[in-house]
């Protein structure tokens, strides 16, 4: 099993290298903000992935969330992801990291696999790690959206 949970800031600036993302710099005002997540999904051409989360910010405030992704392309599969984490740049206010931020994967896993991906919305940013189970093959174009759980 691939374990990245404990270092997705670096993780988010490799994978931002190599997407051609310059990091940005910590503005005044800016919040650490950090995402704990668990997940499930399926895939046929069409991706479906629903979980539950909670947002964790160094000013105090958290939030309990729902998080879920659509997308589409050459794809196929179901997977869990139990222990996901993810951290967010350019964020002033906690409901800043609500919306939907532009996906594109491309994986391949069996039985046990991790994933990582950077994610943009606007000017925040966020840095998704986990590990999980499943099997999944294919490409994909779409969106994940984080919203506050009623």
């Amino acid at each position: 099993m691939i374990r990245m949970r404990s270092r997705p800031a670096a993780l988010a600036a490799v994978l931002g290298l190599a997407l051609g993302i310059a990091p940005q710099a910590r503005a005044a005002g800016d919040i650490d903000c950090r995402l704990d997540y668990q997940l499930s999904g399926w895939s046929i051409i069409y991706k479906r992935t629903s979980g539950t989360g909670r947002v964790t910010c160094d000013n105090g405030s958290s939030m309990a969330v729902k998080v879920s992704a659509h997308a589409v392309g050459l794809t196929v599969g179901k997977w869990k992801v139990d222990d996901g984490q993810g951290e967010f740049s350019g964020v002033h206010d906690i409901r800043d990291v609500l919306g939907t931020y532009a996906q594109a994967s491309a994986n391949a896993g069996a039985v046990k696999s991790g994933e990582a991906q950077v994610l943009t919305k606007g000017d925040v940013s966020l840095a998704l790690a986990g590990s999980g189970r499943g099997v999944n093959l294919g490409v994909d174009i779409g969106g994940f959206t984080i919203e506050a759980a009623k």
